[in-house]
């Protein structure tokens, strides 16, 4: 190998990587992406390659293409084969190309273009509604997965399977906005096996919780909770602050649902012991924001209203709304909650004026999410049919009705 290396035999260097691996032919031709008789040629020094392919052929087969190199005994002399001078031109121009490729044109700058749309996307999320955004995520999740599957004997593949992980969660974001929970379930999974596949355990974790927080969403905590469960698993102890509180704060969310107060509180405190930390105060891919306390005490209040504690749910949406205000949706969702806070305070006209600006934050953003939100606020209202109430009602039946 050392003297195919020197010499830049590709036809040796094949074969060396063929037997080493204990490939048949069939085998290896799958391995490079070509047809059995292309290859057949290639290694019986019959079929002469063009620059992209010895790079291709190269970087498939983790050959290190900065190794190969030729001399004057290897260029065309007296009796030599002409296909073999090609091979060794061709390779010493490849040599002189500063761009490294592989499968056409997957290179070393896929992954980070296929985030960068990804991460264009989810700003956008925040002032757009989500089905103007769905057909293009979606579009851009089979984009990412059909270049994945394209990359699976590249060395890029890891990295690309992480933004394929990204663009599938995206996805499911917003089709759980949408209130299309079957097809946002369907996502988190496909995200949740592409972080795997990219090896990359914080990605996992993230994908994994996100599911968790959808199905608590959607009134399945017991689900929620063995998810949210499993992606603290999936973090070391050494992990960033921001995953740690996050997952602490998903699994307080299940715990108050299903009315374990205890648990709810021991996880809390673990969550600020977290965000406590100096460590706490760049994010890591694939959050956006630093978990600080202002999110702790949003989790606070949401397990305050799940607890049937209004006075310490108001307490914590004040704290959670001291901070940078959070986004227009966000903020739709946590006033919904709030309402709900208020109406067990028997603060009905608050608990209702929330309610009216959470639905109309709902409708402009055609967000299903906001709307289902209020809609459940309604359903567990059963106090005194007063004016607001009457008004709100109004409201809410018009929104219904288009």
């Amino acid at each position: 190998m050392a003297a195919a290396l020197a010499t830049c035999d590709m036809a040796a260097l094949i074969k060396g990587v063929q037997t080493a691996r204990g490939w048949s032919q069939g085998e290896l031709a799958r391995a490079v992406g070509y047809s059995q008789s292309w290859v057949s040629r290639v290694v019986n020094g019959q079929q002469s390659l063009t620059i992209d392919q010895v790079r291709e052929l190269a970087l498939r087969l983790a050959i290190p293409i900065h190794l190969l190199r030729f001399t004057n005994s290897t260029v065309a002399g007296k009796g030599s084969d002409p296909a073999r001078r090609r091979d060794v031109a061709v390779a010493a121009a490849a040599l002189a190309l500063p761009a490294v490729s592989t499968a056409g044109d997957i290179d070393e700058a896929t992954a980070p273009t296929l985030r960068a749309i990804t991460g264009g996307q989810r700003r956008l999320d925040a002032l757009l509604p989500a089905r103007d955004l769905a057909a293009g995520a979606v579009a851009h999740a089979e984009l990412t997965g059909a270049t994945l599957a394209r990359a699976r004997h590249t060395p890029f593949a890891p990295s690309i399977a992480a933004a394929a992980s990204e663009a599938a969660g995206f996805a499911a974001w917003l089709h759980a906005d949408m209130g299309d929970t079957g097809s946002a379930r369907g996502y988190y999974r496909s995200a949740v096996e592409r972080a795997r596949q990219a090896g990359d355990r914080l990605l996992d974790a993230y994908m994994l919780g996100s599911l968790a927080a959808l199905e608590i969403d959607t009134d399945d905590p017991e689900s929620g909770l063995g998810l949210a469960c499993g992606a603290g698993r999936r973090l070391s102890s050494g992990a960033h602050p921001t995953a740690l509180a996050w997952a602490a704060c998903v699994r307080a969310l299940a715990h108050a649902t299903l009315g374990h107060g205890n648990s709810a509180a021991q996880e809390f405190r673990a969550a600020e012991d977290e965000v406590a930390r100096y460590e706490n105060a760049e994010p890591p891919w694939p959050w956006v924001f630093a978990f600080d306390d202002a999110k702790v005490a949003a989790y606070r209040a949401l397990a305050g209203v799940r607890l049937h504690r209004p006075h310490e749910a108001r307490t914590a949406f004040a704290e959670a709304f001291s901070g940078a205000r959070p986004s227009a949706k966000q903020s739709a969702v946590l006033m919904a909650e709030l309402a709900s806070a208020y109406s067990e305070a028997g603060d009905v006209d608050e608990a209702f004026r929330l309610a009216a600006e959470a639905l109309s934050a709902g409708i402009r953003l055609r967000s299903e999410k906001v709307i289902s939100r209020v809609r459940r606020f309604r359903r567990g209202y059963r106090g005194p049919n007063a004016r607001c109430v009457m008004e709100f009602d109004e409201h809410l039946a018009t929104a219904l009705s288009g």
